[in-house]
C-alpha cells in the first residue's frame, strides 16, 4: 500500500514500499577484517523520567540487539556514543551496560570492546581526569572486555597542550593490563572534542596522536579513526607502528576504506553497521574470498543511506539508527533515552525509512511499513 512521504519542502510524495525483504543468514567468522558494531541501547518507554533523568534501559531488548549482532559474526563495540554516552547515557549507567554485556559476551562467545572515558567527571584538573579514566578502565577489564579509550571532553577543557595528553594518555597505556583501542572521535560527532590532542590543526594533533602510539605500540591494539576524512585516515593508517590496527568510524567512505588498496585496508569499529549488521556481514564475508568488486556492490549502496543519518549536526545520527531498530522489530517502541527520539525531523526519519527499505534492511517489510504508517499518523500525516 502507498506511503506518503514528507519531504524536506514539506510536500508529500507516494512511496511503494517493497514487499520482500534481502536475505541475511549467520555465517561463518570472518577471516580479513576485524569488524565491530557500535550498537544502541534501547530505552524503557514505560519509565516516569524526564531527559534530565538518570538513562531507563530496557535491558532485555538492549541485551537481544547485541546478541542479534554477534549472531551475524559482528564484534560489539560497548557503551560508545551510538549508546548514547554522553547524551542520554551516563556513567552509572554505562557501567551498568558493560557489565551486562560482557556478561552476556562471554555466555554466547562474542566478541566485545568496551568505551573507556572520564564521563564521570564534568570538568576537573588533570589528576582528576587521569583518576576517572583510571576508574573505567577498571571497570571495563574486571568485566572481561577489551578496553576502548575513548576522547575526554573533560580533557579537552583542561589540556595546556600535546604534553599533557601525551602524559594522561602514557599513564593510561602504561596501566592496561591488555592493548587498547584508541578512539579518536572529530568534533562532527562532539563539539566539546574541538582542538583534541592539543591543537585544532589536524596534521599537528596527528603528530601527537602517532606520538602517544609510538611510545606505547604493545599497549595500543589499534586505532578508530572518526574523522570523515578518507583521505587522512589512509595517511594515518600508513604512519601506524607494524601491527597496530586502523578501525574505520568514518560513516561516510567506509566502503573503501575497508576494501582498502595496495599498501593496506582499515578494520572497522562503525555505528551504521549498528542498522546495517546483516548486510555488512555478509559483504565481509565476501570480501574474505578475496573478491573486492562484490564487497562493493553490496555495501557501496548503503553510503547514501549512512550520509544521511550522518548529516550535520552529526551526534544526531543515534536518531536515526534507533528509528530502523524499532522499523526493523528489534524493539518495540521508538521512545530513546533523554528523549533524543525528537532530534530529527519527520522528513528526516521518512528519507531514512526509504533509503533502508530500498536497501532490503527490514526483516518484515510490512512490519517496518505499517510502523512508518503509525509515525506519519502521529505527525498528522493520514493520507
Amino acid at each position: 500500500m502507498t506511503l506518503h512521504l514528507p519531504a524536506a519542502d514539506g510536500t508529500l510524495r507516494a512511496y511503494e514500499p517493497r514487499t520482500e525483504p534481502l536475505a541475511f543468514t549467520p555465517g561463518t567468522p570472518f577471516t580479513s577484517r576485524t569488524v565491530f558494531s557500535a550498537a544502541h541501547v534501547v530505552a524503557d518507554p514505560l519509565a516516569d523520567v524526564t531527559p534530565d533523568s538518570p538513562a531507563a534501559v530496557d535491558w532485555d531488548a538492549t541485551l537481544a540487539f547485541r546478541r542479534h549482532l554477534w549472531s551475524h559474526g559482528l564484534g560489539v563495540a560497548e557503551a560508545m556514543d551510538t549508546a548514547q554516552r554522553g547524551m542520554g547515557l551516563d556513567w552509572a549507567g554505562a557501567a551498568e551496560l558493560i557489565r551486562r554485556s560482557a556478561a552476556e559476551a562471554r555466555t554466547v562467545g562474542g566478541r566485545i570492546a568496551c568505551g573507556v572515558g572520564t564521563d564521570q567527571l564534568p570538568a576537573g584538573t588533570l589528576a582528576e581526569i587521569r583518576a576517572a579514566y583510571e576508574e573505567q578502565l577498571a571497570v571495563v577489564e574486571e568485566a572481561g572486555a577489551q578496553a576502548i579509550v575513548m576522547a575526554s571532553r573533560a580533557l579537552a577543557a583542561a589540556a595546556r597542550g600535546p604534553e599533557d595528553y601525551l602524559e594522561i594518555y602514557g599513564h593510561l597505556l602504561r596501566q592496561a593490563a591488555e592493548p587498547v583501542i584508541l578512539h579518536w572521535l572529530g568534533p562532527m560527532f562532539d563539539p566539546a572534542l574541538e582542538g583534541y590532542w592539543g591543537s585544532s590543526d589536524l596534521d599537528a594533533a596527528t603528530g601527537t596522536f602517532l606520538e602517544v602510539i609510538a611510545a606505547h605500540p604493545d599497549k595500543v591494539d589499534g586505532v578508530k579513526i572518526s574523522l570523515l576524512d578518507a583521505r587522512r585516515e589512509v595517511d594515518l593508517r600508513r604512519r601506524l607502528p607494524h601491527g597496530v590496527r586502523c578501525y574505520t568510524g568514518d560513516d561516510f567512505h567506509y566502503p573503501e576504506l575497508i576494501a582498502g588498496d595496495e599498501q593496506g585496508f582499515s578494520h572497522a569499529l562503525l555505528g551504521i553497521f549498528d542498522p546495517l549488521g546483516p548486510l555488512a556481514a555478509q559483504a565481509v564475508r565476501v570480501l574474505d574470498t578475496g573478491d573486492v568488486p562484490g564487497f562493493r556492490a553490496l555495501l557501496d549502496p548503503t553510503v547514501e543511506l549512512s550520509r544521511h543519518l550522518f548529516q550535520p549536526p552529526t551526534r544526531f545520527y543515534k536518531t536515526g539508527v534507533v528509528l530502523l531498530a524499532w522499523l526493523a522489530g528489534h524493539q518495540d517502541h521508538f521512545a530513546m533515552v533523554g528523549g533524543l527520539q525528537s532530534a530529527r525531523s519527520l522528513p528526516h526519519l521518512a528519507r531514512a525509512y526509504e533509503l533502508a527499505d530500498t536497501l532490503g534492511l527490514f526483516p518484515d517489510p510490512k512490519l517496518a511499513e505499517e510502523r512508518m504508517r503509525t509515525l506519519l499518523s502521529l505527525y498528522g500525516v493520514t493520507r
